[in-house]
């Protein structure tokens, strides 16, 4: 076969087997594996440090006054600069030469913030909305198709939210532990993850089953070693400070996915466990719907039992898709799995509660949406357009654009709003957050109405 006077063959053809069996190389072993994983983290460690401080913790980025008017606190810049100068208790910023611009820890924002709500206009939104008395939402992201922007869309919108002032928990419910990577988290095995709490659930259900085993006259059921340990543990002796003020984390690693194993063994045990209230119940109850605004649940690519956990907890689901036609199918199969999922574990527990004439179970969540990220208009439009035809409101009209912002912004270890403004182009950064700003929006707008719908329900309880 020759060329077709246009260029060289493709280069599949003429392969030559010799040289091909020259760079194959030895053959792989099981420790390679460990050579391999051992080689990716050194270089995960040295990435990571290039984002790291002296003391060698992470370290937030500073943000000038030109941010702060313009994205976070609404006010002009001149009225700013003469609040500063009438308040000199107030944090005045640093200038890194003489007379150039200031820059403001995010703690100072979020002090400057304060002051502003409690002294400033009242027609102005300073302070982010949530009615009082009521619990922090939960907000799952999950897809069980990797790829599709579902960790990086978790991260910057727990960015986003703190950046507007509410006080963030994020949650890393993935083995893999790449929001754990992204906020600094060190998690030195699954005791240090959500697992013990789930643990205790499950312990405290067992120990409820002996106590009435007593009553009844008979011998209660040991519990071992893994379920005591875990009936002294606590949510918040797991969370983590994060380089963010108001961002906490539970961190995960890999000894999490063991929970995909021993859940079912405990299920299989007990069969009058709710598995699917471990979560819910464990947050509940060690205060962190109080302490926190909002809690982002980050789940496994696959819909196992940390997932379930994850989804029944929410109160928000988003699911992040490409607009392909690979990613529409495999979302509506993910749909489809949740919807066979979470209606066999109420069929059976209404089956349960008919019988002893209790209510029944019903799964129930203030919004779903999909998300399309990482849209391109010029390629994806036509898509786009047919899958929102279909999915019609469950389908947020707003795109996520990819932009230059945000491949350069992964290449340094950061979220978008990490990245320092003076490392792009002016008009490339303020592009970058604008996709990332409506994405937020419209999450915001899902979160603001939700709570307004719980708020006007108290309300009416109470009359």
């Amino acid at each position: 076969m020759r060329a077709d006077g246009k260029g060289a063959l493709p280069p599949y053809f003429n392969i030559d087997p010799d040289q091909a069996q020259t760079l194959l190389g030895a053959s792989a072993t099981t420790a390679d594996f460990q050579h391999i994983a051992q080689a990716c983290a050194s270089g995960r460690a040295d990435l990571a440090s290039r984002g790291l401080e002296q003391t060698g913790a992470r370290e937030l980025r500073l943000f000038s006054t030109w941010e702060i008017t313009r994205y976070l606190i609404p006010v002009a810049t001149g009225h700013f600069r003469r609040v500063l100068k009438q308040n000199p208790d107030l944090p005045q910023g640093r200038s890194e030469t003489q007379g150039g611009a200031k820059w403001f820890t995010l703690d100072e924002v979020l002090r400057l913030r304060a002051f502003f709500g409690s002294e400033g206009s009242k027609a102005k939104e300073y302070l982010p909305y949530r009615p009082a008395g009521q619990n922090a939402k939960l907000v799952a992201v999950a897809n069980f198709k990797g790829g599709v922007g579902k960790t990086s869309t978790a991260a910057h919108l727990a960015m986003s939210a703190a950046l507007d002032g509410y006080k963030v928990l994020v949650i890393d419910l993935d083995s893999q532990g790449s929001m754990t990577s992204i906020f600094g988290g060190s998690v030195e095995d699954e005791w240090q993850t959500v697992f013990p709490l789930i643990a205790r659930h499950y312990a405290s259900h067992l120990r409820g089953e002996n106590q009435r085993r007593l009553d009844r006259g008979e011998a209660p059921t040991p519990l071992d070693d893994t379920l005591s340990d875990a009936l002294e543990i606590r949510a918040p002796d797991l969370i983590q400070s994060t380089h963010w003020p108001n961002i906490d984390l539970i961190g995960a690693q890999l000894n999490l996915y063991w929970a995909e194993f021993q859940i079912p063994v405990w299920r299989m045990a007990a069969r009058g466990w709710k598995l699917w209230d471990a979560l819910t119940d464990s947050l509940a109850q060690d205060g962190l719907l109080d302490r926190y605004d909002i809690i982002f649940l980050d789940t496994p690519p696959a819909l196992g039992y940390l997932t379930i956990n994850g989804l029944a907890a929410a109160d928000i689901l988003l699911v992040p898709l490409g607009a392909s036609f690979l990613e529409f199918d495999s979302t509506g199969r993910f749909f489809d799995m949740l919807h066979a999922t979470f209606g066999s574990i109420e069929e059976a527990e209404n089956l349960a509660a008919r019988a002893l004439g209790r209510d029944g179970l019903a799964f129930e969540w203030d919004a779903v949406r999909a998300v399309v990220t990482r849209y391109d208009g010029t390629q994806q439009a036509e898509l786009a357009a047919l899958m929102q035809a279909y999915l019609g409101p469950t389908l947020s009209p707003h795109r996520q654009d990819f932009t230059a912002l945000i491949g350069q912004a992964g290449e340094q270890v950061q979220g978008i709003y990490e990245a320092d403004y003076r490392d792009f182009n002016r008009e490339t950064y303020v592009r970058g957050r604008e996709t990332f700003d409506a994405t937020y929006a419209a999450f915001k707008q899902l979160l603001v109405g939700a709570w307004r719908q719980d708020e006007l329900a108290a309300q009416q309880a109470a009359e």
